[in-house]
């Protein structure tokens, strides 16, 4: 396709903090300043941490892995929040919490094609 998503952003807590966290499940390091830090997804999408008071619940985004019983179990060893595998009709999913309560769901992936 010709179109992407460019940037999602996240309000935070603490920037310092979730850009860690999200650095530690695969995403790249883009730039972090006072207030703010950008971390990049597969594909080329940035995620943008803002400082603020962050309301929890869903996260703006979901996520997709190769692999997700590998990353499932290491992620809990790691010690994060995650759910069970949830089996489905298309996907097979967990449910991953952050540090400031926000939960993503991460799906297994079916892309087609070159990535």
């Amino acid at each position: 396709p010709a179109l992407w998503v460019g940037h999602i952003r996240l309000t935070v807590s603490d920037v310092a903090t979730s850009y860690r966290f999200y650095q530690q499940l695969g995403m790249r390091p883009v730039h972090q300043a006072d207030g703010i830090a950008i971390a990049e997804l597969r594909g080329g999408t940035h995620v943008i941490f803002e400082a603020g008071e962050p309301e929890g619940g869903d996260t703006p985004f979901d996520l997709m892995v190769e692999d997700l019983p590998a990353i499932h179990q290491r992620w809990q060893d790691e010690g994060l929040d995650v759910s069970d595998i949830i089996p489905g009709d298309i996907h097979k999913v967990f449910v991953l919490t952050d540090p400031d309560g926000h939960r993503c769901v991460v799906y297994d992936s079916h892309v087609v094609g070159p990535v």
